[in-house]
């Protein structure tokens, strides 16, 4: 494993806190206290039936993206193995949409915003099948996640934006100040 590097953000509105090792606030529900300012979460329905399931991903103009417009909006799909750490990224004026449709992910989100109430905290989230959670991610929040499930994950996510390189930010997912713990908690 190579040695955290030190990180120039994008915008000097951002700052990377120095957080105490482990993982932050577990969020357990949609509507939980300890959620980083301007997350939102919404549950997705499934219908189930004897071939299998349908899940609505998300209907233009309602819901968490019925702001995004439909000029810039952009639908995309990521596959990550199991085990795969996918971490950490922001964005300073995109906001994403995250919809887990098949494994299993330990979300983890910090928010970077100076000047947001929650600058510092970190949230971890376990959605994926089990948890059908649709999570809406504000530009100054990192993010990231692992694969938890022994099935690869498919993410689906829109975002308000086209994709623009300009306005990604990468920290590495070890990044001391962060701290994030991705070793398994309960053994």
């Amino acid at each position: 494993m190579s040695a955290p590097q030190a990180c120039s953000l994008l915008s000097p509105e951002l700052d990377i806190p120095l957080c105490e090792k482990g993982i932050g606030a577990v969020i357990h529900t949609p509507h939980d206290a300890a959620l980083i300012d301007g997350v939102r979460i919404e549950c997705s329905v499934i219908h189930p039936d004897d071939r299998g399931y349908f899940l609505e991903v998300m209907r233009s103009g309602q819901g968490l993206v019925a702001a995004y417009p439909a000029s810039r909006t952009q639908v995309s799909a990521s596959v990550s193995y199991p085990g795969i750490i996918k971490a950490f990224h922001y964005h300073v004026r995109q906001t994403d949409c995250w919809i887990p449709v098949a494994g299993m992910l330990q979300v983890a989100l910090v928010d970077l915003r100076r000047r947001a109430p929650t600058f510092g905290t970190r949230n971890t989230l376990y959605v994926g099948t089990l948890r059908p959670w649709r999570l809406l991610i504000p530009p100054g929040v990192a993010h990231g996640y692992k694969v938890i499930s022994k099935e690869p994950a498919v993410l689906v996510y829109l975002t308000d934006q086209f994709y623009d390189p300009a306005d990604e930010g990468r920290i590495p997912y070890h990044h001391p100040g962060i701290n994030y713990d991705w070793e398994l908690q309960h053994r």
